[in-house]
């Protein structure tokens, strides 16, 4: 059974949708939860806190839509994945933990459900994309310099 998507989260999950060219709000959303997830992964937590923080005002869109709230999003669905994500280091430097851009990407691809003929560097771009309208200037650039080389090229693209 799917959880109902909260209106709320929509005008940010249909922006996700269209720039990664999905055909389900659902996948938008359990591919951005991944998205996020991975990205959590190579913060420290008080980086990760700083995005929450900035992701948790809501933020006024178009006409008759609804404030939206991305900072659910970003939280980690999985209460353990979300507890261990909180007391781990990042997983950057050397060692079999670090997240390189291909692995980034792998686990975009196999940890979200990815429909087939769905582009992950465009997944990426799109959530990064969606993302960046919601940050200010100084989060964007925080999170860019946690990204990896090919990762932070589609940052500095979308």
């Amino acid at each position: 059974m799917q959880t109902e998507i909260r209106e709320k989260d929509r005008p940010f999950l249909e922006k996700v949708m269209v720039q990664a060219g999905l055909s389900d709000i659902y996948d938008a959303r359990d591919l951005t939860e991944v998205v996020f997830r991975v990205m959590r992964d190579l913060m420290t937590t008080e980086a990760a806190d700083r995005v929450a923080e900035e992701l948790h005002k809501p933020v006024e869109v178009n006409d008759d839509q609804k404030l939206q709230e991305i900072a659910d999003l970003w939280k980690d669905t999985n209460p353990i994945v979300g507890f261990l994500s909180r007391v781990r280091p990042p997983w950057q430097g050397p060692g079999i933990f670090k997240i390189d851009s291909d692995r980034f990407l792998f686990r975009v691809a196999n940890e979200g459900g990815m429909p087939p003929n769905v582009d992950r560097e465009q997944v990426v771009k799109a959530v990064f994309s969606a993302t960046k309208d919601e940050l200010s200037p100084e989060r964007i650039e925080e999170i860019a310099s946690w990204l990896p080389d090919k990762v932070r090229q589609l940052w500095e693209e979308a």
